[in-house]
């Protein structure tokens, strides 16, 4: 019986760490790879062919080594891009050297049949996609605010002066500089009077601003449901911006209808682990109360007061048993 739980990851990354604790402690092999590390800190042989259609074979980082089919799970996390790995090298060099790394150790790890990923980087790359997951949401008969993308100046005044005040978000976060640290553009308030012929540069994303009474952070894991309502003691309008450590949190209660709109988005994606970002226009108790804003199919959690309950349904979805070898 395969039982072995794949860990693929940076080095840095506190909240793998809270899970593989959890798995050690359960006493699950455990192995973790950064696949940028690609070299003589990690190698591999992968064979295939028609009378042994699997991948078979072995994957050897610095301490651990694992076959393909030994592994039952896969935490896929936050590995380190493939091209970080290659950026001493000439642009056309390090693109193809990554592309390759990319798609022959990334194409194995990605095709373990039988292997349950949590979440499939394939499943998380169509999940990041802003339109789609408002799509989604909406088709679910979730609430979602009112949404305009568009690199119009007019078609955006407009959209204002229907639905204003307005507010503007980025589709993907802040590409990392030249010195390589990543930035943030939160979510902001607009003033439509500033629109200009500069909007047909790039596509924006506008959205009504919702009145809200809170915002919550639902982290759904298999069929397990943790939602905190989250405040910023300054009233920021995206807590995100602010100290996380001084942000105010209190239980709530999901309503039914939108816990089961929350599993069927998940599902219909092919994901297992989403954190749902949601608005209050209310107490919460109704499910018209709710508006969902997005969902991060790869987001974060070790932050939450409830993180050791979130660490436990991780490791409980990760410790699995994978029959023979298919």
């Amino acid at each position: 019986m395969a039982s072995t739980v794949l860990v693929v990851t940076a080095l840095e990354d506190v909240t793998a760490d809270l899970v593989v604790a959890a798995l050690n402690a359960r006493e699950v092999p455990v192995v973790r790879v950064d696949p940028a590390d690609i070299g003589p800190a990690l190698t591999f042989g992968f064979r295939i062919d028609a009378d042994r259609p699997a991948w078979s074979g072995r994957l050897r980082t610095a301490s651990r080594e694992v076959e393909p089919g030994e592994v039952a799970a896969v935490y896929y996390r936050r590995p380190t891009p493939y091209g970080t790995r290659f950026a001493h090298l000439p642009r056309q060099q390090a693109d193809f050297a990554a592309s390759e790394a990319r798609h022959g150790l990334g194409g194995v790890l990605n095709a373990l049949s039988g292997a349950r990923y949590v979440n499939h980087p394939a499943a998380v790359a169509r999940a990041e996609s802003k339109p789609a997951q408002l799509r989604r949401l909406a088709r679910l008969g979730l609430r979602i605010p009112p949404t305009l993308i568009t690199n119009e100046r007019k078609t955006a005044r407009e959209f204002a002066a229907v639905h204003g005040p307005v507010v503007c978000k980025t589709f993907r976060g802040l590409p990392a500089a030249d010195d390589g640290q990543a930035g943030a553009i939160w979510t902001q308030r607009v003033d439509p009077e500033t629109f200009d012929d500069t909007l047909t540069v790039t596509a924006h994303l506008f959205q009504a601003e919702i009145p809200k009474t809170g915002d919550v952070r639902v982290t759904v894991v298999g069929r397990r449901v943790f939602a905190r309502q989250i405040a910023a003691p300054d009233g920021a309008l995206d807590w995100r911006r602010g100290d996380w450590g001084a942000l105010l949190h209190a239980p709530i209660t999901v309503p039914p209808p939108v816990e089961a709109a929350l599993h069927s988005y998940l599902a219909s994606f092919g994901l297992v682990f989403g954190c749902f970002d949601f608005a209050l226009t209310g107490d919460g108790d109704d499910p018209q109360h709710w508006t969902a804003i997005e969902c991060n199919p790869n987001g974060q959690w070790g932050w939450l007061p409830d993180a050791y309950d979130i660490t436990e349904a991780f490791a409980d979805l990760l410790t699995v048993e994978r029959k023979g070898r298919s």
